[in-house]
C-alpha cells in the first residue's frame, strides 16, 4: 500500500512526491510517457540540451521558489530574447524602443509614444468584440498586421475576428532599448538541461513509466489511500459532462552540420504562408559551441484525444464546463487534482511549483496526513 498515488510526474507531481517523502510518506508515481518532467523534458543529444515540447525558460520574482529550484540544479544566466521575422524583415520583441525603430524609425520614447497613440486614436474608444479589435486599440494597425495577426492566427487555428478579446488584454510596451523578453529578477536556464531537476526530485520515489493510469484504473485506485491527479480533469471523469477544448503542437526536430543556424534561442514566423509559428535551435540556451547544431520547428494544430494537450482554449464555453468538473471533483474526498490540465489553465513553470508547495502545506496541516 502507499499513502499517496500520484498520477503525472511533471512538476506537481514530482514537487508534491518529493515533499511528502520528506515527511515518511509513501508515493508512487504513474507516467504514460517514458521520461520523468512532462513537457519540461529535455533530452541530451551529444551534448545539446533538446527542450522536447517546446522552450522553457525558467523566471521568476519569487525569491523563494528560485531558491527552491535552485536546489536541484544550477542556473545559467541565460536571458531571454525574441527576434521575429514578418514580410522578410527581422524584428525585436517585445515591443520595445528597437520594435518602433525597425517598423517606424522613431528614435525617442517621446516619438514612439506619440506615433503609437496616432496608430489607435481611432479604435481605443470603442468596446473590442473580437481579439483583432482588442489588439488594434492597443498597438495599432502596424504592428498588428506586421506581429500580431499572422502568428496569433496560426496560433489559434482561426481568424483573430473570431478570437474573444480577453486573449489579450494586455501587450507589454516597453519605451527603452531592453530585449529581455521577461522583466523577472531572477531568470536563467538549468545547466545540463531540467531532466535532472525531476530525478533528484524523485530519487528516493518508486516511479513506473510508461504506465497509463486509466488502462488500469481499478487497480491503481486499490494500492493508495489517496490519489494526487495531474492529468486532464475531464478524462478523470470519462468526459461525462463533455470534453474541454485545446490546442495541441507537432514538433520537427532536425540536426544540422553547421554551428549556428539562426543566432538566437528562438525565432518567430510570423507570415501565414509559413506553416510553423517558430524555430527553436536549443543549443543557445547553455550558449553551446558544438560544431553542429539542433533545431525545432514548432506546428500549431488542432486537438484531439490522440495528440499532447498544451493550451487550453479559455472561452466562456469551456470555463463553465470546467466549473462543473470542479464541482464533481469535490464529491471525490481522497482524490486531489493539480497541475495545469486538473486545473485546466496555462501555468509557468515557477507558478505551478508555488501552486505545489501551496497545496502541501493545506496537505501537512490537515487531519488527512
Amino acid at each position: 500500500m502507499y499513502d499517496f498515488l500520484i498520477v503525472g510526474s511533471g512538476f506537481f507531481g514530482s514537487v508534491c512526491a518529493y515533499e511528502l517523502n520528506k515527511i515518511e510518506k509513501k508515493c508512487l508515481i504513474i507516467d504514460k510517457r517514458r521520461h520523468l518532467g512532462g513537457n519540461v523534458y529535455t533530452e541530451n543529444c551529444d551534448g545539446i540540451q533538446v527542450h522536447k515540447y517546446g522552450p522553457h525558460i525558467f523566471h521568476t520574482n519569487d525569491k523563494d521558489i528560485w531558491n527552491y529550484i535552485n536546489q536541484f540544479a544550477e542556473f545559467n544566466n541565460y536571458i531571454h530574447n525574441i527576434t521575429t521575422i514578418s514580410h522578410g524583415k527581422m524584428y525585436n520583441m517585445p515591443f520595445n524602443m528597437n520594435t518602433f525603430n525597425q517598423i517606424w524609425n522613431t528614435k525617442t520614447p517621446i516619438e514612439a509614444q506619440n506615433k503609437l497613440a496616432e496608430q489607435i486614436k481611432n479604435h481605443k474608444n470603442t468596446p473590442p468584440n473580437n481579439l483583432e479589435e482588442q489588439a488594434l486599440a492597443l498597438v495599432g494597425k502596424d504592428i498588428y498586421e506586421l506581429l500580431i495577426k499572422g502568428y496569433t492566427e496560426k496560433q489559434w487555428g482561426c481568424k483573430a475576428t473570431e478570437l474573444p478579446s480577453f486573449i489579450i488584454k494586455r501587450l507589454p510596451l516597453r519605451f527603452t532599448y531592453n530585449n529581455n523578453y521577461f522583466s523577472d529578477r531572477y531568470q536563467g536556464i538549468p545547466i545540463g538541461g531540467y531532466t535532472q531537476i525531476f530525478e533528484k526530485l524523485t530519487r528516493n520515489i518508486e516511479v513506473k513509466l510508461d504506465t497509463d493510469y486509466f488502462e488500469n484504473r481499478l487497480y491503481f485506485n486499490s494500492i493508495a489511500d489517496k490519489i494526487i491527479y495531474t492529468g486532464k480533469i475531464d478524462e478523470f471523469f470519462d468526459y461525462n459532462l463533455g470534453t474541454l477544448e485545446y490546442r495541441s503542437l507537432r514538433f520537427d526536430t532536425e540536426r544540422l552540420e553547421i554551428e549556428n543556424f539562426q543566432g538566437n534561442a528562438q525565432v518567430n514566423y510570423n507570415d501565414t504562408e509559413i506553416p510553423f509559428t517558430r524555430i527553436v535551435e536549443h543549443k543557445h540556451f547553455e550558449f553551446g559551441t558544438q560544431n553542429f547544431t539542433i533545431i525545432t520547428k514548432e506546428y500549431p494544430q488542432n486537438w484531439d484525444k490522440t495528440k499532447e494537450a498544451f493550451y487550453p482554449i479559455n472561452n466562456p464555453l469551456n470555463q463553465n464546463l470546467f466549473k462543473k468538473y470542479v464541482e464533481l471533483s469535490q464529491n471525490h474526498k481522497q482524490v486531489y487534482f493539480g497541475g495545469r490540465l486538473a486545473e485546466y489553465r496555462y501555468y509557468d513553470m515557477h507558478q505551478v511549483i508555488a501552486s505545489a508547495l501551496t497545496f502541501l502545506k493545506k496537505i501537512k496541516q490537515s487531519e488527512i496526513v
